[in-house]
């Protein structure tokens, strides 16, 4: 990645420039368990699911961010259901910095929404983790 990419993660928490992303919190998806790993896109629609499906009250957000540290692509994503990693998602133990926030996005459509929201509760069913670390 160029130092022109842009990066963006998609949550309900509500922070400010200069503040610090970091592993160790809740996961969104699954059972919940302690995420090793921080989470974040170079494309708007990853972050803005990121956004729509984060667990917590209040609005998604979707923060610009700058990796502190080395980061991969996002193995739960990248050649499981989307060969190539086209959706660029990326995945870092160093947290990520808040640089700026995407102030006007447009979310899915409800329809769309409900059915991600429908087949994350399958798998949770199933007892299938959406993430493995």
């Amino acid at each position: 990645m160029t130092s022109t990419t842009a990066f963006y993660h998609g949550t309900k928490a509500d922070l400010r420039t200069g503040d610090l992303i970091g592993a160790g919190y809740a996961s969104n998806y699954g059972a919940g368990r302690t995420a090793a790993y921080v989470y974040f896109s170079a494309t708007l629609d990853a972050a803005t699911w990121g956004a729509e499906l984060a667990r917590g009250e209040g609005p998604g957000r979707i923060y610009i961010v700058e990796p502190t540290g080395p980061f991969e692509d996002d193995p739960n994503l990248t050649d499981k259901k989307f060969p190539g990693n086209p959706t660029l998602s990326y995945r870092t133990k160093d947290p990520l910095r808040v640089v700026g926030e995407v102030a006007d996005w447009a979310g899915h459509p409800a329809e769309q929404l409900q059915a991600m929201r429908d087949h994350l509760a399958r798998l949770d069913a199933q007892g299938i983790e959406a993430i493995e670390d």
